[in-house]
């Protein structure tokens, strides 16, 4: 039987008024579905699978997250695809997810494999998660896959929110430092003009640079604005081509401490993933493959195409990754001992904690490094103006005898 579509208005409890959508076989069992939300059907009509299907608002991280830790408990409990789908609809309280849902539903309903209709939303689900649940629906253990994929979410969520974490109060002293000083620049140092010319003393030397600097930036500020826009729209030129991103790419890992920082943070979603899909049971090379698209460095991503072909050639994959000399002496040893003991995707998913750790420390090192040197400097920097400035005055009142 095939899914219909519905659009509602409905009165809950308090008397108030909702409109939403969902899917049901029949119109009775969308009214049944609203009861059962303790909702009062009031007007509800058929729409059409394009206006349910549009989300209308970007999918995050943390809401695949949650999707994704309701299909695995509903999964564990044994219950069929379809219903689980069903229940997570009833239970999801973001409209745009639960538009997601009902074309998952839908398309499930229609004879399509979950997969198939993760693989129609690319713009929510990854190569990854759905290689994933490919293997599990083909193999039976969708429920044993799960838990892994959930983790591998849920790991890559924390690390994204303790990078952004700590490096929030450096932006915010940056932002306030350039802020003040501009401030200072505009407003405050013109004053002390009408005071020099009134007097008609001589402006030290320190004094007049800082009021050149004071001119300038009353007449050229306005240029800050556009020249941001430029530097965003020139690095989105840079990336907008393979080869001038590869080498935008390559001088940044050949930074030094940004380079390794971004080398472990590619490194660790490659080690993740792989290990997830050989854990799942997919072959090396198309889990290369799949690894590969998940992280964004294209120096990094030609490098692995260079180890996919040493692969197909016959090579290891700790020695292929060796001989580009590109990725940590960790990473390729501990694969060739993984090789060896054919426990290559658990030491993979292993290395992938150590490098994620590596990140958070090296975030950590630079946030220490860059808090107390932005304080020092801003210091110095309003400190040196608030004193020039008033060595200039306390000139003018200097009498000679």
């Amino acid at each position: 039987m095939s899914v219909n579509y519905y659009q509602y208005q409905a009165c809950d409890a308090k008397g108030n008024m909702t409109t939403g959508q969902l899917s049901a076989d029949t119109e009775r069992e969308a009214i049944a579905k609203l009861q059962s939300l303790k909702l009062v059907p009031v007007k509800i009509k058929t729409t059409s699978r394009k206006s349910l299907e549009s989300t209308g608002s970007k999918i995050k991280n943390a809401d695949l997250v949650d999707f994704t830790n309701g299909l695995n408990t509903l999964v564990e409990a044994r219950i069929p695809i379809d219903k689980a789908l069903s229940l997570l609809e009833g239970i999801t309280e973001k409209e745009h997810m639960k538009r997601m849902v009902v074309s998952l539903r839908r398309d499930v309903k229609e004879g399509k494999s979950l997969a198939d209709a993760m693989e129609a939303r690319s713009d929510v689900f990854s190569k990854l998660y759905i290689n994933i649940v490919r293997a599990g629906e083909t193999g039976g253990i969708l429920d044993q896959l799960l838990p892994d994929l959930l983790n591998f979410l849920e790991t890559a969520e924390d690390t994204r929110k303790q990078v952004i974490s700590a490096l929030t109060y450096p932006f915010v002293l940056l932002v306030t430092g350039i802020l003040s000083v501009a401030l200072l620049l505009i407003y405050v140092v013109p004053q002390f003009t009408a005071m020099f010319e009134d007097v008609g003393s001589e402006i030290p030397a320190s004094a007049q640079f800082l009021l050149g600097m004071s001119v300038g930036m009353k007449t050229f500020g306005w240029m800050i604005i556009p020249a941001v826009f430029l530097l965003i729209y020139w690095w989105r030129w840079l990336n907008a081509d393979k080869q001038r991103k590869r080498q935008k790419d390559a001088f940044l890992l050949g930074m030094p401490v940004v380079g390794r920082l971004l080398i472990h943070q590619d490194v660790a979603i490659f080690s993740r993933t792989l290990g997830a899909l050989l854990g799942a049971g997919i072959p090396l090379i198309r889990g290369l493959r799949v690894a590969r698209e998940v992280i964004s460095n294209e120096e990094l991503i030609y490098h692995l195409e260079v180890v996919e072909e040493y692969v197909r050639s016959g090579a290891g994959l700790g020695v292929s990754l060796e001989k580009t000399g590109l990725f940590p002496v960790l990473l390729h040893q501990l694969v060739t001992v993984g090789e060896e003991s054919g426990r290559t995707g658990t030491i993979l998913k292993k290395l992938a904690s150590t490098f994620d750790a590596s990140v958070r420390d090296d975030v950590n090192r630079l946030v220490s490094a860059l808090q107390p040197a932005l304080i020092l400097l801003l210091g110095i920097t309003v400190g040196g103006i608030i004193i020039v400035m008033l060595s200039a005055v306390f000139s003018m009142n200097t009498v000679d005898f």
